[in-house]
């Protein structure tokens, strides 16, 4: 049976980058605002993202059709190539495709030709499709597909996440997938997002949207242990708090930042993680965390959790802007191997917490039994 998994994620405007709009029911008309080149409208933040001159784009664009075209070798015996343009950010235009071969999607579109269309005609779980429905007017509703309540955009993310509920039944759904999801469906249709929205919940967060959530608290876990080697004095900081990793970094994770950065930083931020996989994720998480916490004065500021957590909750946009951010996370002191030995560490301490309670169970179990009433 499908399951439902309600996990805490701030829903409260549904979009934390660009102002929520409420339209009206004749749409788009009803709203005063321009809408900007990503599709949001009314977006009043600063544009920090700068547009390439056309003859560097166009250069670009060639060199991604001839990997599109050759991908095969270019994976095997290139792929240093293929990151490396990556990072440099996918052309606009030739982004949807990209990151169908990035993630995978391409090859479940050839192999399960049909898969799709069996799903979307079949009758989901009535708790998932109820809970799906909740969510969707809240998926950043100042973009101009998910502007109108039971429009095009909103009936097309109901499809695909009620698929995915029924393709994965032991997970089901999960508010967290919805941003992705929608994420997903400014770039490409129905169908091929769906196919990379199970690319990612399957292969680049496997267990993050299962019940109990084990994986991500791991995850959570290994950051912490991260951030001691890239900032000894703010993980001290966060430790001397008792601010948990799960409080800051469950919805940057589980929604892949898609809810946290500027528009232009998530398409980049997804470029690479897409190409790279999870390790993106770690690396912008620790450089959002030593910028925040970058300055003595701020630590000061912050003499509880309270006041961490709201500098969290409210980073300054400069901080997160594309270039600087970008920058950042390439530069980054933290590579494979420190993220390899410290979920080793993780997992090793989780095994050892669990045979100690197996332990304690079992020494509970026969002290019960060697009680006073039992017959020996």
């Amino acid at each position: 049976m499908a399951s439902s998994s309600n996990v805490s994620i701030d829903e409260s405007d549904g979009d934390t980058t660009y102002n929520s709009i409420v339209p009206e029911e004749n749409g788009l008309d009803a709203i005063n605002g321009a809408v900007d080149k990503f599709g949001f409208i009314g977006s009043k933040n600063p544009n920090y993202c700068t547009d390439l001159p056309v003859e560097i784009l166009r250069q670009r664009e060639l060199k991604w059709l001839e990997m599109l075209e050759n991908w095969d070798l270019f994976m095997t015996k290139k792929y240093k190539k293929v990151r490396e343009r990556c990072r440099k950010g996918i052309p606009p235009a030739l982004r949807a495709r990209a990151w169908q071969y990035l993630c995978g999607a391409k090859f479940y579109m050839d192999n399960y030709k049909h898969k799709f269309t069996e799903l979307d005609s079949s009758a989901g779980d009535p708790r998932c499709v109820d809970d799906i429905q909740k969510d969707l007017h809240r998926q950043f509703p100042s973009h101009e597909i998910f502007v109108k309540s039971q429009g095009h955009g909103q009936a097309d993310l109901f499809r695909i996440l009620k698929a995915y509920s029924l393709f994965n039944p032991t997970v089901g759904y999960c508010q967290a997938q919805a941003p992705i999801a929608a994420a997903l469906l400014m770039h490409m249709p129905a169908e091929q997002a769906f196919w990379c929205l199970v690319a990612i919940c399957e292969k680049y967060l496997p267990g993050y949207y299962s019940p109990g959530l084990e994986a991500i608290q791991i995850d959570g876990e290994i950051l912490f242990g991260l951030l001691k080697k890239a900032s000894p004095t703010i993980y001290k900081h966060l430790k001397k708090q008792r601010v948990e990793p799960i409080l800051y970094m469950t919805e940057w994770f589980m929604c892949a930042f898609s809810r946290t950065l500027p528009w232009s930083t998530v398409l980049r931020v997804w470029d690479m993680f897409l190409c790279e996989g999870i390790k993106v994720l770690f690396k912008v998480a620790l450089v959002i965390l030593k910028t925040v916490f970058a300055r003595a004065e701020t630590l000061k500021n912050c003499p509880s959790m309270y006041e961490t957590l709201e500098c969290l909750r409210h980073i300054p946009s400069e901080y997160l802007q594309e270039d600087y951010l970008i920058f950042q996370v390439l530069k980054l002191n933290i590579n494979e191997h420190d993220m390899e030995k410290e979920h080793q560490k993780q997992i090793a301490k989780r095994r050892a917490l669990r045979e100690q309670q197996i332990m304690q169970e079992s020494l509970n179990g026969t002290s019960k039994k060697s009680g006073k009433f039992h017959k020996t």
